[in-house]
């Protein structure tokens, strides 16, 4: 990156640009200096135009003219598609948009009318039929859209020239709008009235191409710009509140660097390999109208990288080329080496389909430029304040065929961090008088190892599959939680936190992906068989589509079996919050940060709670096809769904809540310096620690687990097909005899119960009122009410003092929702704190999965 100083002398050699900018607002800027031609007019001859500029030789020539900063691009061959891709170069931070994010697009040159547009034609829908009449039906059926126009200021023969500057400088990314959106603008200090968005808009006069990262290639063309943009609220000062670091060192001015690029299209002679939704290859699609009405509208094909034998017919052969992905140069030393011997662990599966040497991972080259196409890339991105580590796998492809030709990683600089605050609330290292261990380091390092290899994976192809930690860490594309067992010490292992390697899963996804049949073999029937043989190894492919049903398909678990983990992670977290101390900081931080330690320890369970959750009123399914002898759906056994509520409701006892009373002493209010933030809990007592309200986070997370909408509509489905099946008031009225109906603790105790039975009704009360409920929800749950009301007043004469409080409340919330049900809105309940990395959900990039 180059230092701030260079960035400012760019600008400064730029000076001029926006004023011509201005004055040729409609791109026919860029006529020579001597105006002896008629105004608008285009110069007869390059040299009029280019004489004593810079010519840069490449995909596409280029002029620029250093004194004006413009950039003049010379056109020849016009209607030939090319590759265009717009990146952002440098990342806002601070929960805003990230460096790498792009956009990827077929695109073309054409003249019409004495203009040249850039036009990106509409690939979602073709005819591939050979003959051109169903192609024009198609094109002409669908809108097209025109990137850019340009005023040629110079046509000599076939040879144009146009005026690349205002395409260059420009809000390519669509940054402005991303900067105002609520969910950003909102965070900062004065962001408008309400959080309200606050608007920005791309300042010229602090804009302007970026010379020392505008290249050519001989397969693509690289263009980079500056742009400044300004606006939001006045006043803002240092831009986040609570003394935190600002948008930027000036809040009201936001300078990034913008990328875009034309890459040739890739040579000829890549395969498509059709799309299978049990392979654990994403997806690429189009509709084919000129398909027989005997085959599917829609064309499914995998998005792969191009990867060949040099001997197809080798068990083991060398590739013809192979895949390389290079490392950050930013990255810190410890951090780099781990993502490179992370991300080398495909080529362990790469192995296993036959290929010696096809995957590789180092260090990028110096002065290698990583926006460059022929460079897949692992960026390690700096990010600061409050938002939580993420990372993501994406790919550049090739829109016509669903050729990954680039992968591109992004990595949050803070991931390893929130591992290392996971350990030491596990291992209390800080003793007295002892060296502190190296275990933090080394689980987090193991952890930066898995998530190289995790992302790599998103942009070889793969999506993620939730299955696979049912299967001894099948896959590093599941969502990994750190294993720990307790010692018989009473210490804690976290030895074997993450996995080292390649998993099962993976190796027979890469071999369905990339196996090069031999010439004369039927791909169909070889890809089949690839599939049985996965199949009959006990693999199943569950992604995210598992969502909040299926029993093995979990995000952040471990172990065979969510419900006995469920119950061993609450045996070691009850030890590690009995024996937490002042040992889980170092000397010298402030007794308040004992919170952010204790955070991740207390809602330890908090992934379990919901993979354990999907046994109750879950369904097994895979993605079957006709005929795979797959089992389709299978419902779960009422044994293990009863089993499933108990371990549920025995997270939130009174005993599973409490903390220990030395410990609450031991955490004052926030000192200066030292606020609290998105990771500390929330409370209802001013600056004091509120362990109810902790409590809350952790209850609530069950409670409405178990009582989620559509389990309870599930629940109620499944009672009426098998009367074997729990049902939905079945499942409530348990869950009332272990909260209203059970005898109230003394003390502390007791607070936590009442907490819980709040908890319980309130989210009883939002089922019978939320209008996207199953109305058969909706009557059950009413009915509940209506039963728990009535044995509520049979007991409020005859209960103490603290009970009959707490049943008075709760009939108070019946009656208000009982005033009017679909009006009702429950009182919010505490912030809980987030658990993002662990858990972000997935996100769409360029058309890839990408993770946490």
């Amino acid at each position: 990156m180059k230092h701030p100083s260079l960035l400012l002398a760019a600008l400064l050699a730029t000076s001029g640009l926006a004023t011509a900018q201005r004055a040729n607002k409609n791109a026919s800027a860029g006529a020579p200096a001597a105006s002896a031609r008629p105004a608008g007019q285009p110069a007869a001859t390059l040299d009029a135009v280019t004489k004593g500029l810079k010519k840069t030789e490449g995909y596409f020539p280029y002029y620029y003219d250093d004194k004006t900063g413009k950039v003049y691009l010379e056109l020849e061959h016009f209607d030939q598609e090319f590759l265009y891709f717009s990146s952002l170069t440098d990342g806002v931070g601070q929960g805003g948009p990230e460096r790498g994010t792009a956009a990827a697009a077929v695109a073309k040159f054409v003249r019409t009318g004495g203009k040249v547009f850039l036009l990106e034609p509409n690939l979602s829908f073709r005819a591939s039929a050979p003959g051109p009449d169903q192609q024009r039906a198609v094109e002409s059926a669908f809108a097209k859209s025109i990137i850019w126009g340009f005023a040629p200021v110079a046509i000599e023969g076939s040879k144009v020239l146009v005026d690349l500057t205002p395409f260059l400088v420009r809000d390519s990314q669509k940054l402005a709008d991303q900067l105002g959106r609520r969910n950003f603008a909102g965070l900062r200090a004065g962001a408008g009235a309400a959080g309200a968005p606050t608007p920005f808009h791309l300042d010229e006069t602090r804009s302007a191409v970026y010379p020392d990262n505008t290249r050519n290639f001989p397969r693509n063309t690289e263009f980079e710009a500056i742009i400044t943009f300004v606006g939001g609220a006045s006043g803002t000062g240092g831009g986040f509140g609570d003394g935190g670091p600002g948008l930027a060192p000036d809040p009201n001015a936001v300078t990034v660097r913008m990328h875009q690029s034309f890459v040739a299209l890739p040579e000829a002679g890549y395969q498509p390999r059709r799309f299978d939704p049990r392979s654990g290859l994403n997806q690429f699609a189009y509709q084919d109208f000129s398909a027989p009405m005997s085959e599917p509208l829609v064309r499914r094909y995998s998005r792969r990288h191009r990867l060949a034998k040099q001997d197809p017919t080798a068990a083991l052969s060398d590739p013809v080329t192979p895949i390389t992905y290079y490392i950050d140069r930013g990255a810190p030393p410890d951090i780099k080496r781990a993502l490179i011997e992370g991300g080398s662990w495909w080529n362990q599966a790469f192995e296993a389909a036959g290929y010696r040497n096809a995957f590789i991972v180092k260090e990028l080259p110096e002065g290698a430029d990583p926006m460059d196409i022929r460079y897949n890339v692992v960026n390690w991105v700096d990010r600061a304040g409050n938002p939580r580590a993420f990372s993501y796998g994406s790919s550049y492809i090739d829109p016509r065929t669903g050729e990954i030709i680039k992968g591109v990683v992004t990595l949050g600089s803070d991931r390893h961090r929130q591992d290392y605050l996971l350990a030491e609330g596990l291992l209390q290292p800080y003793k007295p008088g002892q060296p502190v261990p190296t275990a933090m380091a080394e689980m987090a390092l193991a952890r930066v190892r898995q998530l190289s290899a995790h992302e790599i994976g998103h942009t070889l192809g793969l999506y993620h599959n939730f299955t696979s930690s049912t299967k001894e860490r099948g896959s590093v594309m599941d969502y990994p939680f750190p294993r720990f067992s307790l010692r018989p010490d009473g210490t804690v292992d976290v030895s074997q936190a993450y996995a080292t390697g390649i998993g099962s899963w993976d190796k027979r996804a890469i071999l369905w992906g990339y196996q090069d049949f031999p010439k004369g073999t039927d791909e169909a029937a070889g890809l089949e068989k690839i599939l049985k043989e996965t199949l009959a190894q006990g693999h199943i492919f569950i992604p995210d589509i598992g969502g909040y049903v299926h029993p093995t398909a979990n995000q952040w678990d471990d172990g065979t079996n969510a419900v006995t983990q469920l119950n061993t992670l609450m045996t070691v977290r009850r030890h590690v919050l009995d024996g937490f101390s002042t040992n889980a900081i170092p000397a010298g931080a402030p007794m308040a940060t004992l919170e952010e330690v204790l955070v991740p320890m207390y809602l330890l369970h908090r992934y379990q709670v919901e993979a354990a959750a999907k046994s109750l009123g879950g369904l097994y399914f895979t993605h079957a096809v006709k005929g795979d002898g797959q089992v389709i759906t299978r419902m779960v056994a009422p044994a293990e769904q009863w089993r499933a509520f108990d371990a549920l409701m025995a997270t939130v006892t009174p005993a599973a809540l409490a903390l220990p009373e030395a410990l609450i002493k031991q955490i004052p209010p926030r000192p200066s310096g030292f606020p609290g933030s998105l990771e500390t809990f929330s409370g209802h007592t001013g600056p004091t620690f509120d362990p109810i309200a902790a409590a809350e986070t952790a209850a609530g997370l069950t409670i409405a687990s178990v009582l989620n909408p559509e389990r309870a509509a599930r629940l109620v489905e499944y009672h009426a097909r098998d009367a074997r099946q729990p049902g939905f008031m079945p499942v409530v009225d348990k869950m009332l005899a272990q909260t209203w109906k059970a005898p109230l603790p003394a003390g502390y105790q007791g607070e936590l119960q009442v907490l819980v039975n709040n908890l319980t009704l309130k989210s009883l009360l939002q089922l019978a009122a939320a209008p996207d409920a199953a109305e058969s929800v909706r009557g059950e749950s009413l009915l509940e009410i209506t039963n728990l009301k009535q044995w509520m007043s049979a007991h409020l004469a005859a209960a103490p003092p603290r009970h009959k409080a707490s049943l008075l409340f709760g009939l108070a919330q019946i009656r208000r929702f009982e005033d009017d049900p679909n009006k009702f809105v429950p009182n919010p309940s505490v912030d809980t704190p987030p658990g993002a990395p662990i858990g972000m959900p997935s996100l769409d990039f360029l058309g890839d999965d990408v993770a946490y």
